[in-house]
């Protein structure tokens, strides 16, 4: 059995407001809160056993955790989110975010795009792709 990737770190100096912001945009919950800065937020989970029978079988989302750190962003992001929408149209979803906090990002894209750059509260770059929602979708 390969291994799975069960957990991904984000450093940023306010892990409550990310972790407000992306429970928002994912529908996820928060995990777990300790007091030294790092938050963990993910799916909603029923417990230990049924996450690691679930990892066996095959992927599951991965949490995230939030951990503060004293250091600024200073260049783009080396990984970012892709997110598809699944329930309204991708400029439904853009305006969704962007009322939740994000704000456009220039990264260089020429205008012709089929996705949309925002960043998260804290200048992550993501990218919302094209809807998977009925009657939204098309490739």
């Amino acid at each position: 059995m390969a291994s799975r990737i069960t957990e991904l770190s984000i450093d940023c100096h306010d892990p409550d407001l990310l972790a407000d912001f992306w429970t928002a945009a994912l529908d996820w919950v928060v995990l777990d809160r300790e007091a030294d800065g790092l938050v963990e937020i993910g799916p909603a989970r029923e417990n230990d056993q049924a996450l690691l029978d679930a990892v066996r079988s095959g992927p599951v989302p991965p949490t995230l955790f939030l951990a503060r750190v004293p250091e600024d962003k200073v260049a783009k992001n080396r990984i970012h989110f892709d997110l598809s929408p699944v329930d309204r149209s991708r400029d439904e979803e853009v305006e969704r975010l962007l009322a939740l906090g994000a704000t456009r990002a220039d990264v260089g894209q020429s205008g012709e795009e089929s996705w949309v750059v925002l960043a998260d509260p804290e200048g992550n770059e993501f990218c919302v792709l094209r809807s998977l929602a009925p009657g939204h979708f098309s490739l």
